[in-house]
């Protein structure tokens, strides 16, 4: 069976859409560390709306939640092409696997500060 590429703007687009909305759910629903972000992403959230947080401070709130997110599903991604280009353990994917967390670790770090930055003085 050969894939047949929409050239249709708009049903393409849709198309497009649907995949991403099925690799998300698909992400959120089948890797750990997707779980325990969007959890903590869903409790920011709340937070946000009970501590009544400025149009400002929901913009960072918001994006640095997409950030790690979205940098935790390129991971993940990166870790299952490793996985079926090289099995069995490899140092040298090791080492790529290891850079692709290391990038979200920095996410994770910037929206630790940033989250910091927004309730620390809300808190206390």
């Amino acid at each position: 069976m050969e894939f047949q590429k929409d050239n249709s703007f708009i049903t393409g687009r849709l198309k497009s859409v649907n995949y991403a909305v099925k690799g998300a759910v698909k992400l959120i629903t089948s890797e750990h560390s997707i779980m325990v972000q969007f959890s903590l992403g869903i409790l920011v959230t709340i937070a946000g709306f009970y501590f009544h947080i400025s149009a400002t401070e929901w913009l960072f709130q918001t994006l640095a939640i997409g950030l790690v997110m979205s940098i935790e599903g390129l991971n993940t991604a990166v870790e299952k092409i490793a996985d079926f280009i090289h099995p069995n353990y490899d140092e040298r994917i090791g080492f790529i696997k290891d850079i692709a967390a290391g990038a979200v670790f920095f996410a994770g770090i910037t929206a630790v500060i940033i989250g910091l930055i927004i309730y620390v003085p809300l808190i206390f």
